[in-house]
């Protein structure tokens, strides 16, 4: 694995004896999560993701290349898991700036994660007269949000193509058997995917749920598979050394010591979505019975000019995980100007990326200066096999940490809670 983790500056707050014990704390839930033995063990299938069905990505394969084929863009209809996965597989492998980028795949809009009307007309008007397909993603086809959104990008593609050319560019990425959005599409002839049963759709993103949108993309399926098998191999093993076992025992150990928020902090912009997935990934999954440690984020530099004179003088509730990508793509190196009015010629010849490091390096340091003790996450590239390490080390990583925490990481009842009351004011029938 070529993922590595470095907790040097969390050891004056957790000693070796804490280490140690905390590690074999993680070891056993560990073994617990492998065994599924533990609370939530009906939602493990992702653990097996590394052996996809070759079935099932065969006809991934083919139904992204017709995509690419016969598509100027391509919406994403879904919200949570069957969202945040894919958009930040995308922006990592490719850019958050994909879309307006030169290429011979489609853009990719996502949908149907909020009820914002103007980003729904912004998207109509962004693909405008193009040619368009759409892949809604839900297990149910009845959760409210994508359900809008699917009723709205339905209708423009039956008026722009008539009902039966349309079914052939809508891809329903569903429950196997049942639920409203499986009854449709075999009524309607659309091409249909399995959200496997048990498989939570916050751990979803190596399924049909991110696959899809992914290879319509042009991002190649194999190489995210290659990047979790390599995470497996190093993060189901009970060692010392196992990255996702020393993840999980020292968060924990910050967690016990009083420190109740985690910062995701990144230093490229693509990583802002890979943030936004890992809140919902550990808030969704930690966050019950009155625990767990609250996820946040930040992007820096920028947030080094807001939230960073929190983070270094603020309540001292926080630790951070700091991501980090080895090597940029591109080279950009600070010009020499004669004037030197900017002061900046001792930079000149400097590649940009040296420097990122180095803010990135001056932070974390500063900030443990500040009492907040951090971790350095580091990934080689953004290539699809570092995404396919980096999610699935997360995920196992969560699993780990949930168990150590005493929570079932695997369902989250409390999301209900805001829809019952939402149905109540949409005056829904049956809700009072």
């Amino acid at each position: 694995m070529k993922l590595t983790i470095d907790v040097k500056n969390t050891r004056n707050h957790i000693s070796d004896a804490e280490l140690d014990a905390l590690l074999r704390e993680s070891a056993v839930s560990l073994e617990t999560l492998c065994a599924k033995t533990g609370r939530g063990n009906d939602f493990l299938g992702w653990l097996e993701l590394d052996h996809p069905d070759k079935n099932e990505t065969d006809r991934i394969k083919a139904a992204a290349k017709k995509i690419i084929s016969d598509s100027d863009a391509l919406v994403v209809i879904g919200i949570g898991g069957s969202y945040l996965g894919a958009r930040a597989a995308l922006d990592f492998i490719k850019s958050p700036n994909y879309n307006n980028m030169k290429k011979d795949t489609p853009d990719i809009y996502f949908a149907g994660n909020g009820f914002s009307s103007d980003g729904v007309a912004q998207t109509l008007s962004m693909i405008g007269d193009r040619d368009f397909s759409i892949n809604v993603i839900s297990k149910s086809g009845t959760t409210t949000e994508p359900a809008v959104a699917f009723r709205i990008f339905r209708e423009a593609l039956e008026k722009k193509y008539g009902k039966k050319e349309a079914a052939k560019r809508i891809y329903a990425t569903t429950d196997k058997a049942k639920g409203a959005l499986k009854s449709l599409a075999d009524k309607e002839g659309y091409e249909t995917f399995v959200i496997p049963d048990d498989v939570g759709g916050r751990f979803s993103v190596f399924t049909p749920v991110g696959y899809l949108p992914l290879a319509a993309a042009g991002i190649d399926i194999d190489d995210l598979v290659s990047g979790i098998k390599s995470a497996y191999a190093a993060c189901k093993t009970p060692d010392a050394e196992n990255p996702a076992m020393k993840y999980a025992a020292v968060r924990n150990g910050l967690y016990r010591a009083g420190r109740s928020v985690e910062i995701f902090a990144d230093f490229e912009p693509a990583l802002r979505f890979a943030a936004e997935w890992w809140k919902q990934l550990y808030g969704e999954s930690e966050g019950k019975e009155g625990k767990g440690i609250f996820p946040a984020s930040v992007d820096f530099t920028a947030d080094l000019h807001s939230m960073g004179q929190y983070i270094q003088q603020g309540a001292r509730l926080m630790f951070e995980t700091f991501v980090k990508v080895k090597n940029s793509e591109a080279e950009i190196t600070v010009p020499y100007d004669e004037d030197d009015g900017d002061g900046l010629n001792y930079l000149a010849g400097r590649d940009m990326t040296w420097i990122n490091h180095k803010a990135l390096e001056a932070t974390m340091q500063a900030h443990l200066n500040g009492d907040v003790p951090n971790m350095l996450i580091t990934v080689p590239d953004r290539s699809a096999r570092s995404f396919g390490e980096l999610a699935s080390f997360f995920e196992v990583a969560c699993g780990i940490s949930g168990y150590m925490l005493g929570v079932n990481p695997f369902d989250q009842p409390g999301v209900e809670d805001y829809k019952k009351l939402m149905f109540i004011l949409l005056g829904k029938p049956g809700y009072n």
